[in-house]
């Protein structure tokens, strides 16, 4: 009879004592990115290296660089690391100021201290040329089984 308390004792110092801990991690801010990590560490490890990835068009390296900026910046390291694993992109960033010619944009001062993609949001968001609407025309898109060759218009 004496066991089965002390199992049950047992037991709920283990339940307390993961609840102190998961309460801590959680009030440092420890949590997420633990998990972040192990989130990045599987897809790295089920990543299968045979599988040849289809070449990094520049359109995609573009993007995919507008996208590890804003990540890095917000501090999600994790999913950027992913994101750079995944697509292949360079390890090292691009410049920014070639980033910024590339894409045919104008930066002043202000506008340096935040990544591009902020500030092409902004862009679109306060527009008032189009009545605030923007008309895509149709990019190359990477070959692929399941790319076309063709963007929908509008009337699509």
């Amino acid at each position: 009879m004496c066991s089965g308390l002390f199992t049950l004792v047992a037991m709920a110092t283990i339940t307390e004592l993961k609840c102190a801990v998961r309460e801590t991690l959680e009030s440092r801010g420890v949590l997420a990115q633990l998990k972040a990590r192990v989130r990045a560490e599987v897809f790295s490890a089920l990543d299968d290296q045979r599988e040849p990835r289809p070449p990094l068009s520049h359109e995609n390296l573009l993007i995919n660089e507008l996208i590890r900026e804003y990540l890095e910046f917000n501090k999600y390291r994790y999913t950027a690391s992913v994101l750079t694993a995944e697509s292949g992109q360079p390890e090292v960033p691009l410049d920014r100021q070639f980033l910024a010619s590339e894409l045919k944009i104008a930066e002043d001062t202000s506008s340096k201290s935040v990544p591009l993609l902020y500030g092409l949001v902004s862009h679109f968001m306060n527009s008032s040329e189009n009545q605030g609407r923007v008309f895509l025309r149709g990019a190359s898109l990477p070959a692929g089984p399941n790319a076309s060759n063709t963007v929908p218009g509008p009337d699509a």
